[in-house]
């Protein structure tokens, strides 16, 4: 580790780093490269929900749902947190409780006989996951709070970039590996997250190793359950006052009912349609991926020099495209066997297309609600955003399955992107309107 951070600082346009930086970067990094290794293998979560435990498609919208809905408890966990003094603590305990229970998959069957008689395990198997997601909105906001106090404002871009982008790669290489040994063996997720929860509660233990004092002058001085009013009644303020956000997160609503509608019946079409393997679809999982690395720092150039609706207009575009190059496939499905790989014709556009949403997106999502405000309001802007993407997750995932269920494949899609011309008409109307 201690080689890996000083060839990535010699890389680097980091000029000088302190003690406490370079300590920071190493935890940092570690952090990271533990948590891309558990996203790697929840890469294709989904898939082995469906093909190794036999589950149901509306069960399997649960499984993308609850790491979304969480943060609906985004209020309530944010003030909380603004009160808990020792941060590394909870931190460490955030990761016990929420990572280590997913090794108790490795008591789960290996038959699907067993899998199928009785609907216990697929129960236990989404609890499991509830459970690791809702630790979630209580690690994401600390990573920030202790790098920023850690790192230098002249570096902290630098070194965050440095971290994600290994991040990344190791993910990369974790969903093909996975995928090899899951067409080997699709039961090999039991004892694989053994490894996840191990990975889990290490990488929590070094995020909390990160030095980080708490301001006497950060504590709430009013009550806990008035500063929820108080906030849920500055998020009304927000919308109701910002004309232009509230059209952004208008936009953002048709799109996210698209995408949440359309995700989960996605990985069924992969397994029942197509007839993917696990390798199939981390390869093409991972193509996409790949190429949005190469295009984010263009993208990012991109947005800082556009109005943000124009830019989300782009974005929704690209997932229109892909959902319209999924119909294209099931018309078509036309394909090459390459080993074990299916590489379908009309899914290089699928992939192509996915690779220009994964890259904006990843921007879009991160920073676009920071336009509509001043930089000390970027935070409450990005609470509002998420709250609204909470509330979609409660209907969309179950309305995608259900419209799959009572019309198929192709009018599911469809509605998608429908949806999405929606979007992208909400945000060009107003960008003009506000530019006249």
């Amino acid at each position: 580790m201690f080689s890996l951070v000083s060839y990535l600082l010699s890389k680097s346009s980091v000029t000088y780093l302190s003690p406490d930086e370079r300590r920071t970067f190493r935890l940092h990094l570690g952090y990271t490269v533990l948590d891309n290794f558990v996203m790697g293998v929840l890469a294709l979560n989904e898939f082995v929900f469906l093909r190794s435990l036999n589950g149901s498609s509306y069960q399997l919208s649960f499984l993308f749902q609850f790491s979304v809905i969480v943060f609906i408890f985004l209020i309530l966990i944010a003030e909380w947190l603004k009160r808990v003094r020792n941060k590394q603590k909870l931190i460490r305990l955030t990761g016990i409780l929420t990572r280590a229970p997913l090794a108790i998959l490795l008591f789960f069957p290996r038959s699907p006989e067993t899998l199928s008689s009785t609907p216990l395990y697929h129960l236990v198997f989404l609890t499991l996951f509830l459970i690791y997601y809702l630790g979630n909105p209580i690690i994401f906001p600390t990573i920030n709070l202790f790098l920023k106090s850690n790192y230098s404002h002249e570096n902290f871009g630098k070194l965050y970039s440095h971290a994600t982008v290994f991040g990344k790669v190791v993910m990369l290489i974790t969903a093909f590996l996975y995928g090899f040994l899951l067409d080997y063996d699709k039961y090999a997720y039991t004892w694989v997250f053994v490894l996840v929860a191990m990975a889990g509660v290490m990488s929590t233990i070094l995020l909390s190793q990160i030095h980080y004092n708490e301001p006497a002058s950060d504590k709430p001085s009013g009550g806990f359950w008035k500063s929820i009013k108080d906030s849920a009644l500055g998020m009304r303020r927000i919308m109701k006052e910002n004309t232009p956000f509230r059209h952004f997160e208008m936009g953002f609503l048709f799109y996210g009912f698209a995408f949440m509608s359309t995700i989960t019946v996605m990985t069924i079409f992969f397994e029942k349609q197509l007839g993917l393997n696990y390798f199939s679809v981390a390869a093409y999982k991972n193509a996409y991926n790949i190429l949005a690395l190469f295009m984010i720092p263009v993208f990012g150039r991109i947005l800082g020099k556009v109005d943000p609706r124009k830019f989300a207009a782009v974005t929704f575009a690209s997932i229109l495209f892909y959902l319209l190059s999924l119909v294209l496939t099931f018309y078509f499905p036309k394909y090459t066997q390459i080993g074990n790989f299916k590489l379908f014709y009309s899914m290089i556009p699928f992939v192509l297309f996915h690779s220009v949403f994964a890259a904006t997106m990843s921007l879009l999502w991160s920073i676009g609600s920071a336009y509509f405000c001043k930089p000390h309001e970027a935070g409450d802007y990005q609470s509002v955003h998420l709250f609204l993407t909470a509330t979609r997750a409660i209907f969309a995932p179950l309305l995608g399955v259900l419209f799959y269920e009572m019309y198929g494949f192709v009018f599911t899609f469809l509605v998608g992107a429908i949806s999405l011309l929606i979007a992208i008409i909400i945000m060009i109307w107003s960008y003009r309107r506000e530019k006249r």
